[in-house]
């Protein structure tokens, strides 16, 4: 048995007579959180109930003593034909319910008592609920014992296996503990995000795949509407658009508004639109230039990807069909410009349909222009409000319109923001 934790000055207080590492993730040790400067939250630690599965566990079962994988998942595509990484190995995950602590946390530890064998993994991320930005808003998943991106009293786990069916890891208990924030460094405040959201020039792929099963449990569907980027740190749950993003084509002069439901393309430790010192791979790269992009346009690790495969394209993203077809009317690959939406602050709400898509409009009504899409769940932000046609839909009858983005408008009938009115200042 291999004991594993993330912050090793705790191992020898809880595991003295067993042997313990630093866990590694992608091969790079996760630095240990420096102790917090607040009150001692070591007395609110819990254990991950491993037992109960829900609607966001995926490709994970319960067998004995220990949580498994349960079958071969994720589509993630290879950036338009090549084999996916979730081909090589499968996936699953258990996401835990949301923990409410007396007083905010800046970091997270994690004790694993797992079984993991050659050539398979098992990580841990944290989140935390973010106040005061909508229904879904969270900060990004994080590894166990890493800083959260901000304290926050609301945190919640994710435990990931990867390997094989036969012989992949086994997971036998997970046990949490919050730390209090720590003192702010210098390189805290550079790597502090943003009051606005991160968008960069991307080359987008279609993912197709249809029939497939995304990083997140997903199964594809035609026409579907979703994206998918290179790190499971934005992969929202299944029904979930907690990361979302907005994709404006320059070619259409359309803009998609999607949930990231998988993980690709070409890699899936490259979440490059963070900045270099809390990047997981590849930090000597420009923050907002995948390593795919650097590799297909300048050889950069000899023009491979993660995996060792020779980069076809210079893909940091890929897009459901129906993000690709329909809600942004491509008919080719493309240049885009990609906003990651949860990177920034402000009021958000979540889109939610009978299903499909929600017509994105040029103003404030049904008179004005089709102009692109918004997904199902995704998470968007309200940067104002106006008012409008008179639409009826998922949340009553309104004339209130929130606008989502530059000449980007959709109803409030279809955006749940938690309150009856408008969350946002008048436009």
């Amino acid at each position: 048995m291999l004991i594993q934790v993330r912050k090793t000055r705790r191992c020898g207080a809880l595991l003295a007579a067993t042997t313990c590492a630093l866990l590694v993730v992608s091969g790079t040790a996760v630095a240990a959180v420096t102790p917090g400067t607040g009150p001692d939250l070591t007395d609110q630690a819990w254990s991950v109930d491993l037992a109960t599965l829900t609607a966001d566990d995926t490709g994970v079962r319960r067998a004995g003593d220990a949580l498994r994988l349960a079958g071969a998942t994720g589509a993630a595509s290879a950036g338009g034909g090549g084999a996916s990484p979730s081909a090589v190995t499968a996936s699953g995950q258990l996401v835990a319910e949301p923990v409410t602590l007396d007083s905010p946390a800046g970091a997270v530890d994690a004790v694993v008592d797992d079984t993991v064998p050659a050539g398979t993994e098992v990580l841990v991320d944290v989140r935390g609920r973010l106040p005061g930005q909508g229904p879904d808003a969270w900060t990004e998943w994080v590894p166990a014992g890493s800083a959260l991106p901000a304290p926050s009293g609301t945190v919640q786990a994710r435990v990931t296996l990867v390997g094989r069916q036969d012989g992949g890891p086994a997971v036998r208990a997970v046990t949490l503990t919050p730390e209090a924030p720590r003192s702010r460094s210098l390189q805290d405040v550079e790597a502090a995000p943003t009051s606005g959201e991160r968008a960069y020039r991307i080359f987008a792929t279609r993912e197709g795949l249809v029939g497939g099963t995304t990083a997140n449990g997903h199964v594809i569907t035609q026409r579907d509407h979703f994206v998918a980027l290179p790190s499971r740190r934005g992969l929202s749950s299944a029904g979930s658009g907690s990361y979302s993003v907005r994709v404006c084509a320059e070619s259409t002069g359309r803009c998609a508004y999607e949930p990231v439901w998988d993980v690709g393309p070409w890699n899936t430790t490259d979440d490059y639109w963070n900045p270099a010192g809390t990047r997981q791979s590849w930090a000597d790269l420009p923050q907002g230039r995948p390593e795919a992009q650097a590799a297909y346009q300048d050889g950069y690790n000899g023009g491979l990807d993660g995996f060792g495969r020779r980069v076809a394209n210079p893909a940091g993203i890929d897009l459901a069909d129906g993000t690709f077809w329909d809600g942004l009317g491509l008919t080719d690959n493309a240049w885009t410009t990609v906003t990651y939406l949860w990177t920034g602050s402000g009021p958000r709400g979540v889109v939610r349909t009978s299903g499909g898509p929600l017509t994105v409009r040029s103003g404030p009504g049904t008179g004005h222009a089709a102009v692109g899409q918004a997904g199902n769940h995704a998470n968007v932000v309200i940067e104002c409000t106006a008012t409008g046609s008179t639409v009826t839909g998922t949340y009553g009858t309104t004339n209130l319109w929130n606008r989502i983005g530059t000449g980007n408008w959709v109803s409030d009938a279809y955006v749940n923001t938690g309150s009856s009115g408008p969350v946002a200042p008048a436009c």
